[in-house]
């Protein structure tokens, strides 16, 4: 095993099946951002997201996607010679891996890939063991899908945060109170039907814990792009505060339990959870 992925694995428990996938997952992760620092991505986009809070700023849960903004908008993007550094990248650090870019049947603003990789064939590599790597199917395969919005919204400003694993490299990512207007565009309009993302609300509740100030012309930005704030008056912390009312009423809190537990170290910190407990914590938020 290479010596980096080694000292990464160290603070992971490699005990069960799921917690080696979630480790071998987020070491997958962090090396694909140092193959993207390399190939100079991020001088033209910034990270954001779950996974954006997991690594940079202590987010306790796992994440699974890539996902990205670029600075401005790029109509002629591609994704292509990014995802050639960063199978590079894996590849001098033990793991097989392809990377393929997801081919739409629309015209759409976000730019996808799947990086992919067998997930016995990378258990093995991290040397979890004959037995944990023998429960796998042969053939499933990790998955991490890499996101990037070429049309960003506007009024939003980024940071430059450093990891130090594989090796020291920086990252540039959207500042806190940017990636909590990101993740409440997420909590009010993310379009699931009668499914519920937990995840984001377990977000919502680390943001208001950890950083609770909100930037609103940010999240008025993805809403009107998203069609769902319009007409000439600007979103105000009252109808912004109206509309989250609205939706932490609409919330199934049941459902978004279950989602995001698979996600937990702890589940005790989702017991609490009621609809009476999401709007205590909405009165946190500083507009």
């Amino acid at each position: 095993m290479n010596e980096a992925i080694r000292n990464m694995l160290e603070s992971y428990d490699l005990g069960t099946k799921d917690s080696a996938v979630h480790a071998v997952r987020e070491v997958l992760q962090e090396t694909a951002l140092l193959g993207l620092w390399r190939s100079r991505f991020f001088e033209h986009a910034a990270f954001y997201g779950g996974t954006a809070l997991r690594i940079l700023h202590g987010l306790d849960r796992f994440s699974e996607d890539l996902d990205f903004t670029l600075l401005r908008p790029m109509p002629d993007f591609s994704l292509s010679p990014y995802l050639a550094a960063l199978t590079r990248e894996l590849e001098a650090m033990g793991f097989k891996t392809t990377a393929e870019s997801v081919q739409k049947g629309r015209a759409s603003a976000i730019h996808s890939a799947f990086l992919k990789a067998g997930t016995r064939e990378v258990l093995i590599a991290i040397s979890a063991g004959e037995r944990l790597a023998a429960s796998i199917p042969h053939n499933q395969m990790l998955k991490i899908r890499l996101e990037v919005d070429t049309a960003p919204p506007g009024h939003f400003e980024t940071e430059t945060r450093f990891l130090f694993q594989p090796i020291p490299f920086s990252v540039r990512t959207c500042s806190l109170p940017d990636l909590f207007a990101g993740k409440m565009h997420a909590v009010l309009c993310r379009a699931w039907k009668n499914r519920v993302k937990g995840r984001d609300w377990y977000d919502f509740v680390w943001f208001i814990t950890n950083h609770p100030t909100l930037h609103l012309r940010h999240l008025e930005e993805r809403m009107r792009q998203s069609g769902d704030w319009s007409g000439a008056d600007a979103l105000t912390e009252t109808a912004f505060r109206d509309l989250l009312r609205a939706r932490i009423e609409w919330l199934d809190v049941e459902k978004a339990r279950s989602e995001v537990l698979p996600f937990l170290r702890n589940s005790d910190s989702v017991s609490v959870w009621s609809k009476e407990f999401f709007h205590a914590a909405a009165e946190r938020i500083q507009v």
